[in-house]
């Protein structure tokens, strides 16, 4: 039996990922630690995973995001995304080293498991030569010369004048664009005794040994250049909390009426921006609005239309079996939670990498992209009637949920990190073997 150290970013979006992963290799007989914020210290322990703090890292729980970062709230976009990787990744990661090398010395892990902003465990790996692998909580940040650079919210093109694009914003990005970000990014690494990386920001937590991609093709850009340790699992869903009570009116859901759901997630969560507008937008029609506010006060919202359903938080796990049409700004795990159930999205969102994601779900064909964080009730209202009128966007999302219903997740993942743990980078060349073995463990 293996001992695995999972490392994440404390926020929802990046600790959701890996429960399913903690829990399937607790089931394994493995031993797993879990070093993140103090909020997720529950969910943790009820993967069978033991908790640890954060010690040289502001936890959120003491100091929240919003307050540390006050000035984060008038971001958005590109300049958003820039401000993020400095401040709310790049600056935690020596904090993040030493507390690794504190873990590590009660707790000689065989490999270090972090998501895809966790830098400190990159760094660890260079200083102490560490094994480590990655998984991926939003959309593939990689370069490649198929896609122009992740943030720019282009289409993938392979032709020969696309790849000229990309190569050419691919150069715009990092010696004008991004050279804040690198420079800040090279002095951290000099106070940690390392030199200026090679590789961009978004690539520093490519692990050499294992990156575990919680997605599939049908949703991701198409590469011809994907590292080979980079492994499509398939969406890492968490599952419903055990305690977790259906609101009063639940049975409302199956009345006969088709049913949208509208969500903000837990960061850009304010309320005007898409749970109001969508509400109004649908008002007077033959429809269910069902609207989870990230955690914010129902009573915030004041008087609901007649046709209005709302609670702080519900698990997607047990709600989209019974929506027909899913609104939102784009959270990565919301929708992944909607395709896995063939659920067809409009997304509005231009935070954090949300513009990325839009692009997808557009792109791929099972939505509508509105390019605005704030849509009009109008804006909103058509994209609704487009989506219930024209198929095409329902056979998308099914296209992909039969894609998505192919892995098993959390078993595949388990099983490509029993194999890095005994010191084995895995390439895709036996991914075959692989996802039988985990599909068989999984019966």
């Amino acid at each position: 039996m293996a001992r695995f150290l999972i490392c994440t970013v404390p926020a929802t979006g990046h600790v959701n990922p890996g429960l399913p992963i903690a829990s399937a290799l607790v089931q394994r007989g493995h031993t797993v630690w879990w070093y993140t914020g103090r909020q997720f210290q529950a969910a943790i322990e009820a993967t069978g995973a033991r908790f640890t703090p954060l010690r040289s890292v502001i936890d959120p729980a003491d100091q929240p995001m919003e307050a540390r970062f006050p000035e984060r709230a008038k971001l958005a976009g590109l300049a958003g995304f820039k401000y993020d990787l400095k401040h709310l990744f790049l600056d935690d990661a020596p904090g993040q080293v030493a507390d690794l090398r504190r873990i590590l010395r009660a707790f000689p892990a065989d490999l270090i498991l972090g998501d895809t902003g966790f830098i400190g465990m990159a760094l660890l790996h260079e200083l102490d030569h560490v094994h480590f692998a990655t998984y991926g909580i939003t959309a593939l940040t990689l370069g490649s010369r198929d896609t122009a650079p992740f943030g720019t919210g282009l289409p993938p093109s392979a032709t020969p004048l696309g790849r000229l694009r990309n190569r050419m914003l691919a150069t715009l990005f990092e010696q004008v664009i991004f050279r804040d970000v690198k420079a800040h990014a090279r002095d951290i690494r000099k106070r940690l005794g390392l030199p200026e990386a090679s590789s961009s920001v978004l690539e520093g937590t490519l692990s050499p040994y294992l990156y575990l991609q919680s997605s599939t093709p049908a949703f991701e850009y198409p590469r011809s250049d994907v590292p080979p340790q980079v492994h499509f699992i398939g969406p890492l869903l968490p599952a419903t909390p055990p305690d977790w009570t259906p609101p009063p009116w639940w049975p409302n859901l199956q009345a006969g009426r088709p049913v949208v759901l509208v969500n903000q997630g837990t960061v850009a969560n304010r309320l005007d921006d898409l749970i109001r507008p969508t509400m109004q937008a649908l008002a007077n029609r033959e429809v269910l609005v069902v609207a989870t506010t990230g955690g914010a006060p129902v009573e915030a919202l004041g008087q609901l239309p007649a046709n209005a359903r709302v609670a702080p938080f519900i698990p997607f796990g047990a709600l989209l079996p019974h929506v027909d049409m899913m609104v939102t700004n784009g959270g990565y795990g919301g929708v992944q939670f909607a395709l896995a159930h063939g659920v067809p999205l409009i997304v509005a969102g231009t935070t954090e990498e949300k513009p990325e994601i839009a692009a997808r779900v557009a792109w791929s064909g099972a939505g509508i992209n509105l390019k605005t964080k704030t849509p009009t009730p109008e804006q909103l209202r058509n994209a609704v009637q487009e989506l219930m009128t024209n198929g095409r966007y329902r056979q998308a999302a099914a296209r992909i949920q039969a894609d998505y219903a192919r892995h098993n997740a959390p078993e595949e993942a388990a099983t490509l990190l029993e194999r890095v743990a005994s010191g084995q980078p895995v390439l895709r060349g036996d991914v075959s073997m692989l996802q039988a073995a985990a599909m068989l463990a999984a019966k």
